[in-house]
């Protein structure tokens, strides 16, 4: 991995650590509105998808899928939702976030609607524990 890599501010502010996969770290989203996972290519000085290598790209999309299908039979939800939008920050990061009708922005995005719900320091660590065994 590159010894270069550190993470976003804002990311470590507003997430949790779970795991670290081949290429990505895996951060929970300290949102308890959804569950919502961030997964973050290890690599220093990248803000776009196509700053990845070829090989990288497909283990990027390999994780963006596991942890897709994971959180979905972790949690049962309707829909899966998939996005890197990086206007805020710019480090490359893909969202990976579990929808159901009625949630606190469905069916709209769950960004800028609302104000995020963080977990209770002990469901924070349970819930990282679940996904970490899980995912």
């Amino acid at each position: 991995m590159d010894h270069h890599f550190a993470l976003h501010s804002r990311l470590e502010a507003d997430t949790a650590f779970i795991a670290d996969w081949a290429l990505s770290r895996v951060l929970l989203m300290n949102d308890a509105r959804y569950p919502w996972v961030i997964l973050v290519p290890r690599r220093a000085g990248l803000s776009e998808l196509h700053d990845l290598s070829h090989a990288e790209r497909l283990v990027l999309t390999e994780e963006i899928a596991r942890a897709s299908g994971k959180l979905k039979a972790l949690t049962g939800c309707a829909k899966i939702n998939v996005g890197a939008l990086g206007n805020m920050v710019p480090q490359l990061h893909v969202h990976v976030i579990a929808r159901n009708p009625g949630d606190a922005a469905w069916p709209g995005p769950v960004w800028g609607n609302g104000t995020a719900e963080p977990y209770a320091p002990q469901s924070l660590t349970n819930a990282c524990e679940t996904f970490r065994v899980s995912l």
